[in-house]
């Protein structure tokens, strides 16, 4: 029988104190799967994001870009120019991410009305 210990030094989602499970529970959330989708294609400047996610609050966008930046998914560019530019880019990891929650979305976009 395996202990809470031997699940999370295995990666195991499904045991209570996983590490994983704030990686789950980060790209669970509709707005960050967004937001790794919104720069697939690159880099992107706040307002582009803003524009890009319909409905999203500034608040909700900063807070999403910094936890996917502080969980390494997204790196963020400070660019000396006046007035400062700053872009949002999907790290490796966040590529990697960038894949299946792809599917997903597509998925739901084909069964919203099921």
């Amino acid at each position: 029988m395996s202990t809470d210990v031997d699940a999370c030094t295995r990666n195991d989602v499904y045991a209570a104190m996983c590490p994983c499970r704030d990686m789950l529970d980060l790209l669970a959330n509709k707005w960050s799967a967004l937001a790794i989708g919104a720069l697939e294609d690159g880099p992107r400047r706040n307002g582009e994001l803003k524009r890009r996610l319909e409905g999203i609050s500034p608040k909700v966008l900063s807070q999403t870009l910094k936890r996917l930046e502080d969980h390494g998914l997204v790196t963020r560019t400070v660019y000396p120019e006046v007035p400062a530019r700053v872009e949002y880019a999907l790290t490796e990891l966040g590529c990697g991410a960038a894949g299946p929650l792809g599917m997903l979305r597509e998925w739901v976009e084909a069964n919203a009305g099921a």
